[in-house]
């Protein structure tokens, strides 16, 4: 059974909105809550979920809204936080680990951390029973993915980029895919440019997708009701789990 592994922005619009959601998601087959955290510069993230990070921040979001809403939603669905080093930095990190335990939360995404300075906080995440999820790209050497995927825990994140497409994205991917295989038996996971059109096809040879702006992009849309919102991510969250098991 493929995984499903969605992200949706902390606290938007509101802290009991994004609990009652994730819950739901659960129900809906997502597998692995991704919980972004607002940041004012969120430079791996399209418009999209950068204009979500906006609206959150505008609206006040704090990091004590993150915990409040992790506590209600990790307990009961396996959570993932996923943000920008400036937070954690500023925290501390292993305060913002410790905080984490006490939360339930299995691990993080932190695209903006280096590979090279990652390797400086694994044993803290493992001192604090969480993943710090390793990445991998198409660009990316076979001595490069040997290296990123050695000590990867729970996923490794595959980014896909924008411009690959039609029979050079199959072969660009189907290479990325073996040599990650072959490296290690950590769940491979992609998470670029999938939605309930695409999320088939870019299935094919890994564990599991991840799923972001399709979302999200009905979190930002103000013509919606708060149950019209639930009601479409619940809805592509469905044919997703469907499409890529199917």
């Amino acid at each position: 059974m493929k995984k499903l592994v969605g992200f949706i922005t902390s606290s938007l619009p509101e802290n009991n909105f994004t609990v009652d959601l994730a819950l739901q998601m659960k129900e809906a087959g997502v597998d692995t809550l991704e919980l972004g955290i607002p940041f004012s510069d969120p430079v791996a993230d399209g418009p999209v979920i950068e204009k979500a990070s906006l609206i959150a921040l505008q609206n006040g979001f704090k990091l004590s809204d993150l915990f409040e809403v992790t506590n209600k939603i990790a307990p009961y669905m396996d959570t993932l936080w996923m943000g920008y080093m400036n937070p954690y930095f500023h925290y501390g990190m292993e305060k913002f680990l410790q905080k984490g335990k006490e939360l339930n939360i299995q691990g993080s995404i932190i695209p903006d951390l280096p590979y090279e300075e990652a390797k400086r906080y694994k044993e803290l995440f493992l001192k604090y029973d969480q993943s710090l999820i390793d990445f991998v790209a198409p660009t990316d050497s076979i001595e490069r993915i040997k290296q990123l995927t050695q000590n990867s825990t729970k996923f490794i994140y595959m980014v896909a980029y924008a411009g690959i497409t039609g029979s050079g994205t199959s072969e660009d991917l189907s290479t990325i895919i073996s040599t990650v295989k072959e490296n290690t038996s950590t769940p491979l996971y992609i998470g670029f440019g999938v939605d309930e059109n695409t999320a088939k096809e870019k299935a094919q040879g890994v564990d599991g997708v991840i799923v972001g702006s399709a979302f999200v992009k009905h979190l930002i849309d103000d013509s919606l009701s708060y149950n019209e919102k639930t009601s479409k991510i619940l809805a592509i969250a469905k044919k997703i789990k469907e499409e890529i098991n199917s």
